[in-house]
């Protein structure tokens, strides 16, 4: 593997630096082994700009262009817990590839995604970022995050990094029963994470705690 600047990494993005990230989300309450094993393994400075890698492993969200953010550790590892816990799926589709740092700390957590992001450039170097990686359980479609992926549906989990002022109806129609569906919910500056969970066609929900995300924009 590649060392400076690469996958195993140097200084700011150390395995000490990553133990520090990783005890802090631990002392947050994410309870997931496998989960926190992700965040310490995933190189996540190689999903930022090369200005910004020295703050990689910081908990905080950074920006990745297109006016768009790589999501904080924790709220990645928060909402990949709550989508995993008591999983027993095979396929989980995901709202907003954006950088792919979700999408790699989810991979081999489940047998297979299908990712959904509205800006192809962005895509584009995602999808490469992501086979340099050795990531290939993931199936991608530029489109409108509201209109999911109908085709490959319905999901066992549903995963949503962008906020969205009320439940998406076409996602909750993608969402198998038993599924699980976690969305940012709320106006612009501050939404409820929200896990909701299917029961035939009751859909319990359930808060998460605040959180901030970038909207859910509809169209391409």
């Amino acid at each position: 593997m590649r060392e400076n600047g690469g996958i195993l990494g140097i200084g700011m993005t150390s395995a000490r630096t990553r133990e520090r990230l990783v005890d802090r989300l631990r002392s947050q309450g994410i309870r997931s082994r496998a989960v926190l094993d992700r965040i310490r393994n995933v190189p996540r400075h190689l999903f930022v700009d090369e200005a910004l890698a020295s703050r990689a492993y910081e908990d905080t969200a950074l920006p990745i262009g297109h006016g768009q953010t790589i999501s904080q550790p924790f709220v990645v590892a928060k909402m990949t817990e709550a989508l995993l816990k008591d999983f027993e799926g095979e396929t989980v589709l995901e709202i907003g590839t954006g950088c792919g740092y979700q999408t790699a700390v989810l991979s081999p957590l489940v047998k297979k995604i299908y990712s959904v992001e509205r800006i192809p450039e962005l895509l584009r170097k995602t999808k490469q970022r992501l086979r340099d990686l050795d990531i290939y359980n993931v199936q991608f479609r530029p489109g409108d995050g509201w209109e999911g992926w109908p085709k490959y549906g319905p999901y066992d989990g549903i995963i949503v990094a962008a906020a969205a002022p009320v439940l998406p109806e076409k996602l909750l129609e993608q969402l198998a029963p038993g599924g699980r569906l976690v969305i940012p919910i709320g106006p612009p500056g501050y939404q409820e994470l929200t896990l909701v969970t299917r029961r035939g066609d009751h859909f319990e929900q359930v808060s998460l705690g605040g959180v901030s995300f970038v909207p859910l924009v509809p169209g391409r």
